[in-house]
């Protein structure tokens, strides 16, 4: 069997292993953020636009729909670079295994940590929380005084 220090001196052609992730930078976070943000609170703004205004409810919700499909693709794509770099580094099962690990599974391991640490989205959960008991009460409110 073939040493890591066989590989160093290229004597054992290596594998070829998957490119280590790295997370996006906190523009691309922010921006995701924000517009996760913005298509939360349009989506429940469109209750009390049909109060108070109905001719904003169909672009407010073209808004909320559009930018919402492009935040969960980000969402997607994150959890999906997620995904594959565990199990491009076999991740689960060097860990399960007790297995040592190598710089580059560190290295992922550390990916996939900041990745999680950096994410703003329970923040987005929670606006989200807040704005869905705010419509509802607002709707409930505006509904009684005939509005």
């Amino acid at each position: 069997m073939a040493s890591d220090k066989d590989n160093k001196r290229g004597l054992v052609p290596l594998a070829p292993r998957a490119p280590k992730p790295k997370t996006y930078s906190n523009a691309i976070i922010i921006g995701a953020f924000t517009l996760g943000l913005l298509t939360a609170i349009a989506m429940r703004a469109l209750i009390v636009l049909t109060h108070l205004d109905p001719s904003w409810v169909r672009p407010v919700w073209y808004f909320a729909v559009v930018g919402n499909f492009f935040f969960f693709y980000y969402r997607f794509i994150i959890t999906q670079r997620r995904k594959k770099a565990i199990a491009d580094f076999g991740l689960i099962e060097k860990i399960k295994a007790g297995s040592a690990l190598s710089d580059d599974d560190r290295d992922v391991t550390v990916y996939l940590l900041r990745s999680i640490e950096k994410s703003l989205e329970n923040y987005n959960y929670l606006v989200i929380f807040a704005f869905s008991i705010i419509a509802i009460a607002l709707d409930i409110i505006m509904s009684a005084l005939g509005g």
